[in-house]
């Protein structure tokens, strides 16, 4: 199993961004994959999360109807399209494979994780 995310760079504060995530090893659709962030000096959080089931997604409140992830089941690729970007928004990006087909935003559901692409929020 591996995952390969890019798409990250440095973008002005109100700009955007599509993230992606080439996975291999697996079919997305199989399990919930998602995304999560790290900014220096603060604990890794979920970002988004999509599932098959039913097509559920989960957002974190603090990028709900900015961010939007989705996922390409013929590229087996998941993707992160995130608008309006703020300086808070500035971390290292992680996507991640879940053991589960359940959406979860919660680290330990999740058993394979990308390298991460850094996102500079910056004027």
């Amino acid at each position: 199993v591996q995952l390969q995310a890019s798409g990250g760079g440095l973008v002005q504060p109100g700009g955007s961004l599509r993230l992606s995530c080439a996975a291999s090893g697996f079919t997305v659709d199989d399990y919930a994959i998602g995304w999560f962030r790290q900014a220096p000096g603060k604990e890794r959080e979920g970002v988004a999360c999509i599932t098959s089931s039913e097509g559920n997604t989960y957002y974190a409140g603090s990028v709900k109807g900015q961010f939007t992830i989705s996922r390409d089941n013929a590229k087996n690729t998941l993707y992160l399209q995130m608008n309006s970007l703020k300086p808070e928004d500035t971390a290292l990006y992680y996507c991640a494979r879940a053991h589960t087909i359940v959406v979860t935003s919660m680290r330990y559901e999740y058993d394979y994780w990308g390298q991460g692409t850094q996102v500079t929020v910056s004027s």
